[in-house]
């Protein structure tokens, strides 16, 4: 393992150890599930990030984004925002909770999203904190817009992850389509929503 990913995981464990109920895993994303993650990612566009963490995922979509594109990335954690902003200062890095995204979406001048990416860990976060995130989500991407996020293949059928499921099809107005990463730490499904509503 290499010096820059050991510390990533590092202040992974930490983050998790002090406040497991807000990242949900016990490793950072492999780059097989960040690359997934972010397929449907076109050059040019308004990309909201939730949840970046140590920024596995948002390597990825800087790679993505066009010299017009934007990427608003959006943690809790004080020092995953503190490692983006030093590894990416082109991204808006905010520390702040999802639950107010139209607010800070609107505050960094990006009001409408193509596309929204979550790391969120929806099944174990409390009811009332995923219904005002998804209410945002339902808020600030544009119709037409994907919203993508992935849950761990041993966590697919408990029954907040299928009423996660159920609710944002039911919000955005279509099925999710999913397709499975072997190649991460626990196995997981990542899952892509339309907004048609």
């Amino acid at each position: 393992m290499t010096s820059g990913r050991w510390t990533e995981h590092r202040l992974f464990l930490g983050a998790m150890l002090r406040n497991p109920r807000s990242i949900g895993a016990i490793a950072p994303s492999s780059p097989y599930l960040a690359r997934r993650m972010v397929l449907g990612i076109a050059w040019a566009e308004q990309i909201i990030e939730l949840g970046p963490g140590t920024g596995v995922f948002t390597g990825e979509i800087v790679r993505r984004v066009g010299p017009g594109g934007r990427l608003l990335a959006v943690d809790t954690n004080r020092s995953f925002v503190d490692r983006l902003q030093r590894a990416w200062p082109q991204v808006d890095c905010v520390h702040a909770s999802a639950e107010t995204l139209p607010a800070l979406a609107a505050a960094h001048g990006m009001a409408v999203a193509d596309h929204i990416i979550s790391g969120l860990p929806f099944a174990s976060l409390p009811a009332e904190t995923t219904r005002r995130i998804l209410d945002g989500v339902h808020r600030t991407l544009r119709v037409g817009g994907t919203f993508t996020t992935f849950q761990y293949v041993h966590a697919y059928r408990i029954q907040a992850a299928v009423a996660f499921r159920r609710e944002l099809s039911a919000r955005l107005g279509s099925e999710c389509r999913s397709a499975l990463v072997v190649r991460n730490i626990p196995p997981a499904f990542v899952l892509t929503w339309q907004r048609l509503t």
